[in-house]
């Protein structure tokens, strides 16, 4: 006699979508997890991670709770919107502040993570890109608020092609928090959709610093101390005066605006030539602009990551943070099957893990310019030129 199967209740295509998800779900559980022990743990000192947050921004909290942004401080660099992400954890008082702070990067991270397989699928490459990408960095990203950032210009991305007006907005919102997100207004096709995204930006952007100057006193104090940065011992100017001090040049290093900087003969003339690059970037990106010929759906993830990514390498600060909003973009990026910038995501993976290595892992190296600190950072540098300089060919050839 035979014996019929009773027939499963989850068809057989819905079992097999769901094993993706579910590795997904399961690899961003893990590795956050990871993530959050390694933060919990670290220990407070040069290197030590969470100081970023036990001590700066909790003084920046009570200063900004008392009604002003922090007056005179030269680690205080950021646009009015960075005031509202430090004044966030407030939203949880039952917690202390260091772990609201750490809640709300954990909940902005899964917000992009939830965005990108949406947008691309739960195997895609994008968000595999972010969920395994973002814990190279161990717990950095959840002691910075550049996951918070990050997450507004994913989401203002992934918006454009079907909300223009919304995804200009949340480029406006994180522009007011950290500039950089301003740039992934870029690469949006000529005519009216632009004429939305811009107009959107720029009206989110003047909202929200308005609201926040007429609650809080000396919103525009950032603008004197990020003019008085110097070259950073991390960036690519940084990398070049470490060659010249390893090979018997003059300089020293500093901590000076909230950062290990060079200071010597050499470093006027290596921050001139950063700052020359950076308007050179900007007109490279502008030609671009006016030479554009072929949009497709993904051309404004990839200017957006090309811009970013021109601007970071001629920059005289590289922090390990910022490799979180390369991540995001490439992320983004790989959501297309359009996308020009494959190599350029691939690139991405071990700079990041190289910068890791150089901080925390290995920044007392890096502070005394030994030959072993300098070398991760030099080859750092070099994998984010090189992935600049085939980010933006690579762009060039797909749209002129």
């Amino acid at each position: 006699m035979t014996t019929q199967q009773a027939p499963s209740l989850v068809p057989a295509g819905s079992r097999a979508a769901a094993v993706p998800l579910l590795a997904l779900c399961g690899a961003w559980a893990a590795t956050r997890l990871g993530m959050t022990v390694l933060l919990v743990t670290d220990d407070v000192g040069i290197g030590g991670v969470s100081t970023e947050v036990y001590v700066l921004y909790a003084r920046w909290y009570g200063l900004l709770l008392g009604g002003s942004f922090p007056p005179d401080d030269p680690t205080w660099q950021y646009p009015p919107g960075a005031g509202a992400v430090i004044l966030a954890p407030a939203l949880f008082p039952w917690l202390t502040y260091f772990q609201a702070f750490a809640l709300l990067a954990l909940l902005a991270d899964a917000v992009v993570t939830v965005a990108l397989a949406r947008a691309g699928g739960a195997a895609g490459g994008g968000v595999w890109l972010w969920t395994g990408g973002l814990p190279l960095l161990l717990h950095i990203p959840l002691a910075r608020y550049d996951v918070q950032v990050t997450a507004l210009a994913v989401l203002g991305l992934l918006a454009l092609n079907g909300r223009p007006r919304l995804g200009g907005a949340l480029a406006g919102l994180g522009a007011a928090v950290k500039l950089w997100p301003l740039l992934t207004v870029l690469g949006t096709p000529r005519g009216r959709t632009t004429r939305l995204v811009w107009a959107s930006a720029a009206a989110a952007a003047t909202a929200s610093v308005a609201a926040l100057a007429l609650g809080l006193a000396r919103p525009v104090g950032f603008l004197w101390q990020q003019g008085g940065r110097g070259v950073q011992i991390e960036s690519l100017g940084g990398s070049a005066l470490a060659l010249v001090r390893l090979l018997g040049g003059a300089g020293r290093v500093e901590y000076r605006y909230g950062a290990f900087e060079f200071t010597g003969p050499h470093v006027p003339l290596v921050a001139r030539a950063s700052l020359l690059l950076t308007a050179a970037a900007f007109l490279l990106l502008l030609l671009w602009r006016l030479r554009a010929r072929r949009w497709s759906g993904a051309t404004p993830f990839d200017a957006a990551l090309c811009a970013v990514l021109l601007f970071t390498v001629t920059s005289r600060v590289i922090s390990p943070q910022y490799l979180i909003w390369l991540l995001g973009l490439a992320a983004v990026c790989l959501t297309s099957r359009h996308t020009s910038q494959r190599p350029v995501a691939l690139l991405l993976l071990p700079a990041t893990a190289l910068s890791t290595l150089a901080y925390p892992v290995l920044y007392q190296d890096v502070i005394d310019v030994t030959p072993l600190g300098s070398g991760v950072v030099l080859v750092r540098n070099g994998l984010l030129l090189a992935a600049a300089v085939l980010s933006a060919r690579r762009l060039w050839s797909a749209t002129v």
